[in-house]
Order: structure tokens, then sequence, then C-alpha cells
């Protein structure tokens, strides 16, 4: 008899980072499968998600914020935002929750090898780019130039600001932050990261940019890219917020007759073009 495709395995959480805090403020949870069998075999893509279950209040998908080459555990930046988030951000270190998956094609970072990686993020829009631009660190030798375009609210909703102040401090990529409004202790730029994207007007060349945050900001995000010479074929976003079921049964994340969660949620804008109006 086939496994049951909805039933979640039980994993521990081991740890939870405070990244922001206030009304929706953002953890980080690292968790571990408690059967060693299913870690051992549960392989993802960076920009693949899961389906998180908190025992008798729910589930949700949430993208997997860390890298397969960091270690065994895995890691959920979650947000409180919604019923099961807030439940989430309840739990303490030693409860356990469900986890299935991993759903969605991933970003096809094979296929960017040997070109540079331009990673464009707004808000809580980081934690699928970081599985991404975590992979690229650890396989640096494989890839270009890496910069990396967060923006935020404020300076206190700045998600993983110490890893990526020290990711630039390294030299292994050029991060740049930014939030919206002025703040007096703040040195970096103050506005839209579309904004600081034509300020600093990045190469086209041999590039491959990827875009996630809300969608206000991808789509000013892509116009600004388009008229830096990048092809459509060359930009990426992901419709993460779009999937459901994650295998294709609920129906409730198409797009005419194409099912996110089959054939995304990563796309070129490319295909995106050709679907119907819904970005």
């Amino acid at each position: 008899m086939p496994e049951n495709p909805y039933l979640p395995h039980a994993a521990v959480v081991r740890d939870i980072a405070q990244e922001t805090s206030g009304e929706r403020a953002v953890r980080t949870f690292t968790v571990d499968f408690e059967d060693e069998n299913v870690s051992s075999n549960f392989k993802y893509r960076p920009g693949q998600l899961a389906m998180i279950s908190v025992f008798g209040r729910g589930e949700s998908m949430i993208s997997m914020t860390s890298s397969p080459t960091m270690s065994k555990s895995l890691q959920f930046a979650i947000m409180r935002y919604g019923r099961v988030t807030s439940v989430l951000h309840y739990l303490e270190i030693g409860e356990k929750i469900g986890v299935r998956g991993p759903y969605g094609n991933g970003f096809p970072v094979a296929d960017w090898k040997g070109k540079s990686l331009l990673f464009i993020g707004g808000g809580i829009g980081i934690a699928p780019l970081r599985s991404a631009y975590m992979y690229a660190l650890d396989n640096r030798k494989d890839y270009g130039e890496i910069s990396i375009f967060y923006g935020a609210r404020s300076s206190q909703n700045i998600v993983f600001r110490k890893e990526l102040e020290s990711i630039a401090q390294s030299g292994k990529a050029k991060v740049e932050l930014s939030i919206d409004k002025p703040e007096d202790d703040w040195k970096g730029f103050v506005g839209f990261v579309p904004a600081n994207v034509k300020r600093l007007s990045p190469t086209s060349d041999n590039t491959i940019a990827i875009a996630c945050g809300p969608v206000v900001m991808i789509k000013v995000a892509i116009d600004e890219l388009l008229s830096l010479g990048f092809a459509p074929e060359r930009i990426f976003t992901t419709m993460e917020n779009k999937m459901k079921c994650g295998i294709g049964k609920c129906g409730r994340c198409n797009i005419g007759s194409v099912l996110v969660c089959k054939k995304g949620p990563v796309f070129s804008y490319d295909q995106i073009q050709k679907m119907p109006r819904d970005f």
C-alpha cells in the first residue's frame, strides 16, 4: 500500500531564533526529524517548501529557509501572520511538529552555474531566497559575483541582519540593505528595494536575477530589471503564496491550466508572461 501523501513525519524543534519583534514577528525554527531514516531520505532543493503541522491546530505551507548544504536539520523562518503561524510562535524548544514534503520545483541552481546571481528580497521574502544564496555561498566556486539586495520597513524588521552583515564583511557576496523610512542611526539606503537596485544598476551580463517579497515589490523590481537589460528568461520569482495542498489535488493554486504546486512555485518571468494575468 503506497504511503499516505498527507501523512506528516514527526519532527522536534531544536532551536528558535527571534529574528524580529512586533505584531508580525519573525522566528526561525530549526527542526530535526525524529526518525533517522526519514531524515536521511528527505532530500530537497533550494526554493522548495514543506507543509508544517501543529498537531490539532492546522497546517501551513512554508518555504525551507535552510540550504541542503548546511546540515540535516531544516530551518523555517516564519512570520506570525494567521492562525497556524501564530500557534507556531508559541512553540518551545523540544516540542513536536509535523513536516511533509518537499514540494515544488525549487530554484534551478544547477542551471545557474557559471553565472552571477542577483537576489532581490523584501520583508519575509528573504526566507526562500536564503536557501538559494546560502547554497551558492557554500558552492562559491560554481558562481560568479553574488549580490543581495534586501529591504524591510525598518531596521528592526530586517530578518537575518547579523548574518547578512557577516556575509558582506566576508567579501563572499555584496550585500545592500535598505529600510523604507529614515532612522537616526541608519547609514544605509532609505527607500524601497527596487529603487536601490535602480540606483546601483547591477549589470545584466551573464547574471540571473531572483526576486521575492510582496507582489508589488516584485512587479516594480522586474520592471527595473527589464530596464537594466535583463532578459525575461533570466528573471525568476516564486509564487509560493499560492500553494495549498502541495500535490495538485485541491486545485486552489491554478493560474489558468497551470498548477503552481506542480509546475512551480519558481517561474521565470518569461514563463509568467505566457500565463493568464494573475501576477
